[in-house]
């Protein structure tokens, strides 16, 4: 969907089925970056003329983040709460699982801190997040997602059934949710549904804003029906447990499960009352804030001089994370500048 809806002059013309057959051996991703050193030429349009392979990766560079959070969250994640559950259930678990365990929860923060940043890094006007800034996203993100995924572990423990039943209730109400937002990523209206099922997936496991506008109503709403979902997937767990159970080390545990979901959102009103970008422009008298009131009238993108180059995904991506700032000043930036800045 993302390659159709590619400006035609980044677009390869190749045939239909030679398409189909790379999608279906799993390298359409291959392909759709690879084209510029393939050297592929453009489909034919009005824009048809042959883009730097600079611009070409400028313009792609976010869809990549993007895709690295969906991967993320529809494969790693899932595997990673599988992983533990495996552990949980053997009673045992070797070193290299619990190195690789720990890997995967250091890389599912990175995925999202690594997504902000790119987010950022579109607009221009913007000021990066400081080494300190980045490690409190990063640890908030962490302290968040690790009692999230206990506790489902913890349930499937007990009812590897229920999981089956949790997920698509719960994923049915975040995609119902994404939906009254209203959300404008893809450009037709069925791609769009397919974008909400896979935020729902996201929801199902971390915050993931959606919608223009203030977050933090938003925010408290799903923190609270996450923590009390999370409570009584441990709570059940608790309930069902045999008093000889050999897990009783997990009592520790699960009772620190709460303060550490506590700890990620100290963290989180850390990062945004002191240690956000904006706290630096209000500094300086002008205006930076992350999901605050307005629409995507003042929000200035980084010029790649082709204005039918400009990422729209990530485009409307940037205008929904990011708030009304006062008007930037036009920055025309040259291609190189443009791809390191974007990159």
């Amino acid at each position: 969907l993302w390659l159709r809806s590619d400006p035609p002059a980044l677009r390869p013309a190749v045939p239909a089925a030679l398409l189909a057959a790379l999608h279906l051996l799993q390298l359409g991703f291959f392909f759709r970056y690879g084209s510029p050193a393939l050297s592929f030429p453009p489909a034919a349009g009005p824009c048809s003329a042959p883009a730097s392979p600079r611009l070409h990766m400028a313009f792609i560079s976010h869809d990549i983040s993007m895709l690295r959070l969906f991967e993320t969250f529809l494969e790693n994640t899932p595997q990673l709460t599988l992983l533990l559950y495996i552990i949980l259930r053997t009673n045992k678990a070797e070193l290299s699982q619990g190195l690789g365990m720990g890997t995967a929860f250091l890389c599912v923060s990175w995925a999202l801190l690594d997504y902000h940043q790119s987010l950022r890094s579109f607009l221009q006007d913007k000021y990066e997040l400081s080494l300190a800034s980045s490690i409190i996203y990063f640890l908030w993100n962490l302290f968040l997602i690790c009692p999230r995924i206990l506790a489902l572990a913890l349930f499937a423990l007990l009812w590897p059934y229920g999981v089956a039943v949790h997920f698509p209730l719960v994923w049915l109400a975040m995609f119902l949710w994404v939906s009254l937002q209203g959300t404008d990523f893809m450009e037709s209206p069925g791609p769009e549904q397919l974008y909400r099922a896979m935020v729902a997936v996201i929801l199902y496991f971390s915050w993931f804003n959606v919608a223009q506008g203030r977050t933090l109503h938003r925010s408290i709403i799903y923190h609270g029906f996450i923590l009390v979902d999370s409570t009584l997937l441990g709570l059940a767990w608790l309930w069902g447990r045999a008093p000889e159970e050999e897990h009783s080390y997990l009592l520790p545990v699960v009772s620190a499960a709460l303060p550490c979901y506590l700890l990620g959102l100290g963290l989180r009103v850390t990062y945004y009352k002191w240690l956000h970008p904006n706290v630096q422009v209000r500094q300086e008298g002008r205006y930076d804030e992350v999901d605050a009131n307005g629409g995507g009238d003042g929000v200035e993108f980084r010029s790649f001089l082709e204005a039918d180059l400009v990422n729209r995904r990530m485009q409307w991506l940037a205008q929904t994370h990011f708030s009304l700032s006062q008007p930037a000043q036009p920055h025309f930036l040259n291609g190189a500048v443009a791809v390191e800045s974007a990159v």
